[in-house]
């Protein structure tokens, strides 16, 4: 069983770019069987995650933020192939996902779309800053089984709940489970918002995503 400092150790390697480090634990927690998910949500997704932090504080500029995530895109291709295979299978469906207009955060939703796609589902990224007509179109476009829409910032948490009127406006409710993300997102603004759920990180989005679709 892996203790804190382990994951600890993964976390300090994503933080400080160390990409042999970083591949090295992920040998690691395969040669030794470890839990997996355990390995890549308290590991890498909290390094990724507070690669994020330091970007949105200054003390990272845009070419660390975007090694970091490479780094972690790179452990999660040597992970993921034993994650599947370990767990059962799961059927597929497409998902399209954004950080909606006015929102330049982008990091948790690109590991949630990272992870999705290394359980099998077609995700079609769309960035940050859409608009809501945008991601709508895009739904439509790709056959989408799923829109997840992020927000990290209160101001911009309103355009999530304008995807969901816009599609009943365009009688399109039934078509598309809305998944939400984002810090600020809770239970209950799910239900003002009359999503089909939300996740607090990728491990949970992915679980999410799965029972909308086996429903």
């Amino acid at each position: 069983m892996p203790n804190e400092d382990f994951y600890n150790e993964i976390l300090n390697a994503i933080v400080n770019l160390e990409e042999e480090k970083a591949i090295g634990y992920a040998n690691k927690a395969l040669k030794e069987n470890l839990n997996l998910i355990d390995v890549i949500e308290k590991g890498f997704a909290a390094g990724i995650r507070k690669v994020g932090e330091l970007w949105e504080d200054g003390e990272f500029f845009l070419p660390e933020l975007m090694r970091g995530a490479q780094i972690m895109q790179n452990c999660l291709e040597l992970l993921i192939p034993h994650l599947k295979s370990s767990s059962e299978k799961i059927s597929r469906g497409t998902v399209v996902i954004a950080t909606i207009e006015g929102d330049i955060h982008s990091i948790g939703k690109t590991i949630v779309a990272t992870m999705l796609r290394a359980y099998g589902y077609d995700v079609y990224d769309l960035g940050a800053d859409v608009p809501v007509e945008k991601i709508i179109e895009e739904a439509i476009e790709k056959k989408a089984d799923i829109i997840g829409v992020s927000a990290l910032l209160t101001t911009t948490m309103i355009g999530q709940k304008k995807v969901i009127g816009l599609l009943k406006e365009k009688n399109l409710s039934n078509k598309f489970k809305v998944i939400l993300g984002g810090a600020p997102v809770t239970n209950s603004w799910v239900e003002e918002c009359n999503a089909n759920g939300f996740a607090e990180n990728a491990i949970d989005a992915v679980r999410l995503v799965k029972s909308l679709l086996d429903k």
